[in-house]
């Protein structure tokens, strides 16, 4: 397959550009295996899609406030985006500038100094001369919104660009399927018998890189860093032991889960990084069911969910979900998808 196969037209006025008032207010896409036909639902009927036993998998990253705005010691204005960072005092970032800096050259940010030691592909290696990026980021740094939400970041996206369940720092990016999760939806799932686990994949600003190459076998997918620990595994097991699923909430815990099980043939505890590329033909080792928000016509993202439920009925699928007036991308509506198998 190729890239222009994952196109879609897409209004921009169905762009979301603010979240709902409230966790848990969007519409719901339901698309079942075979050939049953999609549903239009709520989110609150994702409890009449799960079932007693299921085991639903949720990323608990949680985003930094990794964007920040500075100047270089030529006076020029930068805008530096951490995307991994790799000691208290060093990370990875992306450093947008009208020339970019040299190795050896300094930004500031606020009062604190960070100098530029080099580069890493297109990323550029920075340390802080005096204290921490954490501190930093807490005390000059905004919520790194997608490029497709054009407005600045506010008070408001503090709360709502997190996950309710998020607890380790380390994401540019929310994994979004869980934004629309509030306690009380969690509280529901326990109730009605459904078991809950964790991954963490810290999702990077590569998600919304475009892909290049047409022929898809020569794009290199870009590395993110996650934890699959003896408990979640322990859970899957335990899952398949009584019947249930594995329901994936976001392409993240996908990831998650199919690298740990792929580095080894069989779902093992895992830690490191992955760059691995699910598209149309991949064979899902893990997942059975999926929870996700609407993605980029062209995106790696897309062509996952399209090997997850098929690509024409996925296509299918998004076409109706744009004809219907469905809400896209980070604070968009959602899709509940069964594996096609």
């Amino acid at each position: 397959m190729h890239l222009s196969d994952f196109h879609y037209e897409l209004p921009e006025r169905l762009i979301a550009q603010q979240p709902s008032a409230r966790r848990g207010e969007s519409r719901l896409l339901h698309l079942p295996s075979g050939e049953a036909a999609v549903s239009d639902r709520q989110f609150d009927d994702l409890t009449q899609l799960l079932r007693p036993g299921d085991l639903v998998v949720f990323n608990d990253t949680r985003v930094l406030p990794a964007r920040m705005h500075g100047v270089k010691e030529t006076g020029g204005r930068v805008e530096v985006l951490i995307e991994r960072l790799v000691a208290d005092d060093r990370a990875l970032a992306h450093v947008r500038a009208s020339k970019s800096p040299r190795p050896g050259s300094r930004i500031l940010i606020g009062d604190r100094w960070l100098l530029m030691e080099g580069r890493e592909d297109a990323l550029f290696c920075l340390k802080t001369e005096t204290g921490n990026f954490a501190d930093l980021m807490q005390a000059h740094g905004h919520m790194p919104l997608p490029p497709y939400i054009q407005r600045a970041d506010t008070e408001l996206d503090q709360e709502r660009y997190q996950t309710v369940f998020g607890e380790r720092p380390g994401a540019v990016a929310a994994p979004t399927a869980g934004l629309h999760f509030d306690h009380e939806m969690l509280d529901r799932l326990v109730g009605m018998g459904v078991e809950t686990a964790r991954v963490t994949l810290h999702v990077g600003a590569g998600t919304f890189q475009p892909v290049r190459e047409q022929d898809l076998d020569r794009h290199r997918m870009h590395s993110e860093w996650l934890e699959v620990t003896d408990s979640t595994v322990e859970a899957v097991a335990a899952a398949r032991v009584r019947g249930g699923r594995v329901v994936a909430v976001g392409t993240t815990s996908v990831r998650c889960l199919e690298s740990a099980a792929a580095a080894s043939g069989q779902l093992a505890p895992y830690r490191g990084d992955t760059r691995l590329f699910i598209r149309p033909g991949y064979e899902f080792l893990v997942t059975d069911a999926l929870l996700t928000n609407f993605h980029l016509p062209e995106s790696t993202l897309l062509m996952l969910v399209c090997a997850f439920s098929g690509y024409e009925r996925t296509m299918a699928a998004y076409r109706h979900a744009v004809e219907s007036g469905y809400r896209f991308f980070s604070y968009g509506d959602a899709m509940f998808l069964e594996r096609n198998t």
